[in-house]
């Protein structure tokens, strides 16, 4: 199905479907497995032991991978666009590439480094991807307005803005409530110490992580407009 979608559409399609696989598959075995409870853990906490960790660590960054291959593509979509309708800066365009990029990056730190192997490096990873994925979907949002309306419906820019809205308001507590954890495990337990920070910052991770995931959802829309061609020179001598 992914195939029959017109011009480069299937790229968010595949990176939406594959993020989506990856939090759930990780999820149902790390609680099959008894490694954590089923209310709410912490995404990274899905992936910290084996099986489930050889697992989330392989699907998140192709999820990675994706993301940073969907950017590029829609940075080269606004320049394209950017051609004839002038509504941002190709300065501004680049430096939205570039924290989309920091966010991946952070992507893979966090997939690589588990959290109880080295939780000061996946803490780092985990704060880029989530600070810089942010501050990506907003710059995003205000893009899509500036376009409007030869390139964007005002319905979809509201989506986005929406979405961008609840993802920062869910990541300033989800910081906050981390911060006063004290401790770092992940087979949490209702009434313990913490448990309470532990579960408000886990929705709201969750919250930030579906954001990304429904934000990159509105690209297809846009990607099944533009088509990447390769060229290629023969010069004979």
């Amino acid at each position: 199905m992914l195939c029959c979608m017109p011009g480069v559409a299937f790229v968010p399609a595949l990176l939406v479907s594959w993020s989506s696989a990856a939090f759930i598959i990780s999820y149902v075995i790390a609680v099959l497995a008894g490694h954590v409870e089923p209310l709410v853990p912490y995404i990274s906490d899905t992936g910290t032991k084996p099986p489930e960790s050889g697992v989330f660590g392989f699907m998140i960054n192709i999820s990675a991978l994706l993301a940073a291959i969907t950017m590029y593509i829609r940075y080269l979509l606004i320049e394209k666009q950017n051609e004839s309708s002038h509504f941002v800066r190709s300065s501004c365009n680049m430096f939205t590439l570039c924290l989309g990029l920091m966010g991946c990056t952070g992507m893979g730190i966090v997939a690589t480094f588990q959290e109880l192997a080295v939780p000061s490096v996946h803490d780092i990873g985990a704060l880029v991807a989530f600070g810089s994925g942010v501050v990506y979907i907003t710059l995003q949002s205000i893009i899509s307005y500036k376009s409007c309306p030869r390139w964007n419906t005002y319905l979809v820019c509201h989506i986005r803005m929406a979405i961008s809205v609840i993802s920062c308001i869910a990541f300033i507590p989800m910081i906050v409530f981390a911060s006063k954890i004290s401790m770092t495990k992940i087979d949490w337990t209702p009434g313990e110490k913490d448990y309470t920070y532990h579960i408000m910052s886990a929705i709201c991770e969750w919250t930030v992580a579906f954001g990304f995931i429904f934000f990159f959802l509105t690209f297809i829309r846009d990607f099944q407009r533009f088509s990447l061609r390769i060229s290629t020179e023969i010069h004979e001598e």
